[in-house]
């Protein structure tokens, strides 16, 4: 298990952590949560060992291996396939041995060794996590050089996950994402068979993927059971115990210091005057929960309602190159209170069909009829890196309001939750929620009737993203957005339109569809591509029959190791609960046994699993 044990850190003098403690048991997957600037990247470097604690430690198991993703992306010429082969330090290992060993017994542990880990199948499995991260087949075997910053992340990435370390730590991965990336990962860390700590603030993700929470507050660290939501619920319930608490605490001072005050001079009452200053003394105060209230989004309401249709494209096709559209035959129509989501794979072309709604880039043929009046707000998230860093909100709000006065300028940014301190402040020190909240300023300034974001919640924390949900649900015009927050989407939208294959059609179905037409695909796909090996390099029908039996035997086995890890980690939540050994030191020594016993049944299929999986691909080899 991870432990933290009074854990002191801080950055220039200001504190992060003061006497942080925290368990994470063995296989659990946490969410690491809290304000932006809290302290959860300082965590995890300090898990890692990058920088050390003022105080306290990080402790785990022995010969455990820690890993996540690395700073610096990969962008030398070795191919996509390489790289994440690369992250395996043991198979590259034993694989360069293997080269150029030459004594027997030698050869025999090398290759004995390689057995173990599976090696011969690594190709396959690295590749599965590519393509699951949105990498096609060809594009596998390309040179990272050839890839933006943002696809670089992504094969960083898929090293990591494919290393498999014992304890793997994440930050904001889905940052990069897609929508589609993002429900591939949350299946991959839902199945991962070993601890995960995950800093992110998607809803969705830490609902469906992790079971248990780790909370960055006030310099503390609190672990919760349970996903989010549960977590959300557990908090609140303490915040409200607490304040109960505090609320009887502070009328039973207020009865004792009146006591006081009236007969602490008097004679016959002095000493019952003292004995209540006394327990005063003793009252342990309550820490008042205070919550840090996120400032709400604002988005002004169309001051001229338009006539539908805002915007009907018709035999319309964009791109950036002459000959070379991005996306065709488009027959779309926008009206004034549509909520549509923009689904489909990155590069697809979601950000050209937006584009194209904003007037920033042309129809390569086709039209685009829109309403003379329209007005459209635009946020992308590559705007965050194209603000001013020498001006602040105050500078930009002047620039939209030049004849207003001072105190109305900064009413207004009052109005969209800067105050006196973040509005004079340069974008070069805000961080990366302000600068967000800049831009949904400047955005909306003009009460547009078509708002479209592209991928909005990339900066922002939980708490902001539900405050952007009720910005969206609240605002009178048309939305359009690209997101890969499946939470974001399903709380604000109706509509669903599937960018792919080189167009835009409808999506009939709610997100929840979407995720099991992603998922079904990705499964198909990989079921696919061993149907064809094995139909194509099985030796006849017998060989074919021989690869069915192997490929249920392979399913069955799964699915009993699915099952075994689902109770041991029933077993582990159990057992990590201090309070069971107290309370009933006989069922937990049960539990215990109960838990080795399904280990022991969970390493002899997973040696039966890796026979059999050997078979099948020699037999499609």
């Amino acid at each position: 298990m991870l432990q933290i044990n009074g854990l002191t850190y801080r950055i220039q003098g200001r504190l992060i952590f003061d006497d942080a403690t925290a368990v994470v048991p063995t296989g659990h997957k946490a969410g690491l949560v809290g304000r932006n600037g809290s302290g959860k990247t300082t965590l995890l470097k300090l898990i890692t060992g990058e920088i050390s604690p003022e105080a306290g430690t990080v402790s785990i198991p022995r010969r455990a291996r820690i890993g996540g993703v690395a700073q610096e992306a990969p962008g030398g010429s070795e191919s996509l396939l390489e790289v994440v082969l690369a992250a395996d330090k043991e198979r590259s290992s034993l694989l360069a041995a293997a080269e150029t060993a030459e004594d027997p017994h030698d050869i025999a542990e090398i290759q004995t060794r390689l057995a173990d880990i599976s090696a011969h199948s690594a190709p396959a499995r690295a590749a599965t996590i590519l393509s699951g991260l949105g990498f096609a087949s060809d594009q596998q075997h390309a040179p990272c050089s050839g890839l933006s910053g943002g696809w670089r992340m992504r094969v960083a990435l898929a090293a990591a996950l494919f290393a498999a370390p014992d304890i793997l730590l994440l930050d904001e991965p889905t940052n990069y994402l897609d929508l589609e990336g993002t429900i591939w990962l949350k299946s991959f860390i839902r199945d991962y068979p070993y601890t995960v700590v995950i800093v992110s603030h998607d809803r969705d993700l830490l609902n469906d993927a992790v079971d248990s929470i780790l909370h960055v507050d006030r310099c503390r660290l609190t672990f919760y059971q349970g996903n989010y939501d549960s977590f959300d619920k557990q908090r609140r319930e303490k915040q409200a115990l607490l304040m109960k608490f505090k609320k009887k605490q502070d009328e039973a001072r207020r009865h004792m210091q009146s006591f006081v005050d009236r007969f602490r001079y008097k004679a016959s009452k002095a000493r019952q005057a003292q004995s209540r200053l006394k327990a005063i003394a003793k009252l342990e105060p309550v820490a008042e929960m205070i919550e840090d209230r996120v400032a709400p989004f604002i988005f002004p309401e169309p001051k001229k309602p338009l006539n539908p249709p805002l915007i009907r494209l018709e035999h319309a096709a964009a791109g950036y190159i002459e000959g070379k559209p991005v996306l065709n035959d488009l027959e779309l129509r926008i009206d004034s209170d549509d909520r549509i989501a923009l689904l489909g794979q990155n590069g697809n072309g979601k950000s050209t069909l937006a584009k194209v709604l904003c007037g920033k880039l042309a129809l390569a043929r086709g039209t685009m009829h829109h309403h003379k009046q329209l007005a459209v707000g635009y946020f992308a998230q590559h705007q965050i890196d194209e603000l001013d860093e020498a001006l602040s909100p105050y500078d930009y709000f002047r620039r939209l309001m030049p004849d207003n006065s001072e105190a109305q300028r900064r009413a207004k940014l009052g109005h969209y939750g800067f105050g006196s301190a973040i509005a004079d402040s340069k974008c070069a020190v805000l961080s990366g929620g302000e600068k967000a909240r800049l831009l949904f300023a400047l955005a909306s300034f003009h009460a547009p009737h078509l708002l479209v974001l592209d991928e909005p919640t990339n900066h922002l924390d939980v708490d902001s993203r539900e405050a952007l949900i009720h910005a969206i649900n609240d605002y009178e015009g048309c939305v359009v957005l690209i997101s890969h927050d499946k939470h974001l989407i399903e709380t604000t939208v109706d509509r669903l339109w599937l960018v792919a294959e080189g167009t835009v059609r409808p999506f009939d179905g709610d997100i929840d569809d979407y995720t099991r037409h992603v998922l079904d695909q990705a499964r198909g796909g990989r079921r696919a591509r061993a149907g064809v090996k094995a139909n194509g390099r099985a030796s006849g029908a017998a060989g074919r029959q021989q690869a069915a039996k192997l490929e249920k035997k392979v399913r069955e086995i799964d699915s009993r190791l699915a099952e075994i890890n689902e109770k041991i980690g029933v077993l582990d939540r159990a057992l990590a609960d201090q309070q069971l050994y107290a309370q009933d030191p006989n069922q937990a020594r049960k539990f215990s046994d109960l838990r080795a016993e399904l280990q022991d049944e969970l390493d002899r299929l997973e040696h039966r699993w890796l026979e059999a999986q050997s078979a099948l691909e020699a037999m499609q080899s």
